[in-house]
């Protein structure tokens, strides 16, 4: 009896973690597509004819459905299955890969990237939840995650990489087909490792709350990207934003009458992921336009081929891997309070020392020592706030508490990119008599001590904020 529940436990360890390797896979192919058209856009202007702002739209298409719809389908998960819907998700993410491979016209192309992102917001949030209930114990939770964010941080510094290598030596098309084997295996494989979850009363989804919820995001994300490429005050960049805002006033107003409201005010009000959620948003905003700026300094002031800009970028993946793998020890050591304090703290003083850099400096001595401190703050960072996110998340729940982080994730991200690149370019504008090497200088570093400031703050309500995790009545105490 003993040998055989024994060999039961062992089959059962064994598939959760060939599982956790197919739903990492997974979110390192949906990363790398964040990222991995930026190298080629002018190959893929050259071969199907864009314009200068239809082609910022191969870009932009991607992050506004993805950041759009995560919450709707976060919930669907919860609903209707969570393997159900990464695997919708995963399928629809290989046949848009398969769309934006063969396109033979710009419209195809930008297509083929909203639904790539629709597929992303599907499989995203469901995976990150499938991992949750997998792994419920908190050190074997913080192991996975670990993990997890480990891969996800190679995707997002590999893209570069992979986005050049493929461009220089075939064609950008590969950049979008060599998804389809991975999206294929998961598809395959992952029905056979994981068991179908969903919540465990029925439910109903809001339908007023879904389009309200996603009318605000989208309209959120949209006025973002355009503030981004124009400015806050032009009037297609501040019409959506004052439009979110007036979709989130009329979601909030309906979900707090609704009798099974698409995102319930009480899971958001707990103040434990409350926080969690607002210190990644500060942090995410740092870290994305920390991401975008170093890859600009690289090619403007260092003058850096983009392969080899994806190259230098190699060591930033390493630390993080490292921070990564000392980041469940530190939370088991320090609990989780003081462990994200340290973290967001070694990833300012990172900033700081980045933001050091002067005009002359080359990149081993300028730029190397900044990135690698600010990568193992990162990598501390990362599974300790998606632990802290998701504490206390249920089989209810699971797949709305992913949706959220990852759109406070995608909203951080656009906020930072939007304004600390319009902070980087004033001060850049300001000083151009000065030189053009000292002015772009001069605004890289001003934005990373603006970074460096968030971060900061981000340590501040962690710090101040973040209590020991109760969760709500009925939940396991992760």
């Amino acid at each position: 009896m003993t040998s055989v529940s024994t060999t039961a436990g062992a089959d059962a360890v064994g598939r959760r973690g060939a599982a956790l390797v197919v739903l990492c896979f997974v979110q390192f192919m949906l990363v790398l597509d964040d990222n991995v058209v930026s190298v080629a856009l002018p190959s893929m202007r050259d071969d199907l004819g864009f314009g200068t702002a239809g082609l910022a739209w191969v870009v932009n298409a991607y992050f506004l459905a993805f950041g759009g719809l995560l919450l709707l389908f976060g919930r669907m998960a919860d609903l209707l299955g969570r393997r159900r819907v990464f695997l919708t998700g995963v399928a629809l993410f290989g046949a848009a890969s398969l769309v934006c491979g063969l396109a033979q016209e710009p419209w195809q192309l930008v297509a083929g990237r909203f639904v790539q992102g629709a597929g992303s917001a599907m499989a995203s949030p469901a995976a990150l939840a499938l991992i949750a209930l997998l792994f419920p114990g908190s050190a074997e939770r913080a192991r996975a995650f670990g993990i997890w964010g480990g891969i996800a941080a190679l995707g997002g510094t590999m893209g570069l990489v992979i986005s050049g290598a493929l461009t220089g030596l075939a064609s950008w098309r590969w950049i979008f087909l060599i998804n389809l084997p991975v999206a294929l295996a998961a598809v395959v494989l992952l029905p056979r490792l994981v068991p179908e979850s969903r919540a465990g009363r029925a439910a109903r989804l809001d339908v007023p709350g879904a389009v309200l919820g996603t009318g605000a995001l989208v309209a959120l994300v949209y006025g973002l990207l355009r503030a981004g490429e124009s400015s806050w005050g032009d009037a297609t960049a501040a019409g959506p934003l004052v439009l979110a805002v007036v979709l989130a006033v009329a979601f909030v107003a309906v979900e707090a009458r609704a009798a099974e409201p698409l995102v319930p005010l009480s899971f958001l009000s707990f103040r434990f992921r409350a926080v969690a959620n607002g210190a990644t948003l500060l942090f995410s905003a740092a870290m994305y336009a920390m991401a975008f700026l170093l890859m600009v300094h690289l090619q403007t002031v260092l003058g850096y081929r983009p392969l080899a800009a994806g190259l230098a970028y190699l060591p930033y993946g390493a630390g993080i891997l490292a921070g990564m793998w000392l980041s469940s020890r530190a939370v088991a050591r320090l609990d989780m309070r003081p462990a994200l304090v340290m973290s967001f703290l070694i990833t300012a003083a990172g900033l700081l020392l980045l933001s050091g850099v002067a005009p002359d400096d080359g990149y081993a001595s300028g730029v190397l020592p900044g990135m690698l401190v600010t990568s193992i703050g990162c990598g501390l960072s990362l599974p300790a706030l998606t632990v802290a996110a998701l504490t206390g998340t249920t089989e209810e729940n699971a797949g709305l508490g992913s949706a959220v982080l990852s759109s406070v994730q995608q909203i951080g991200g656009a906020v930072g990119v939007a304004v600390l690149v319009a902070l980087a370019t004033r001060r850049r504008d300001g000083l151009t008599s000065e030189g053009s090497q000292y002015a772009a200088t001069e605004g890289f570093s001003f934005a990373l001590v603006v970074a460096a400031v968030l971060v900061a703050l981000g340590a501040a309500v962690v710090a101040a904020l973040l209590g020991r995790a109760r969760p709500p009545e009925g939940a396991p105490d992760v």
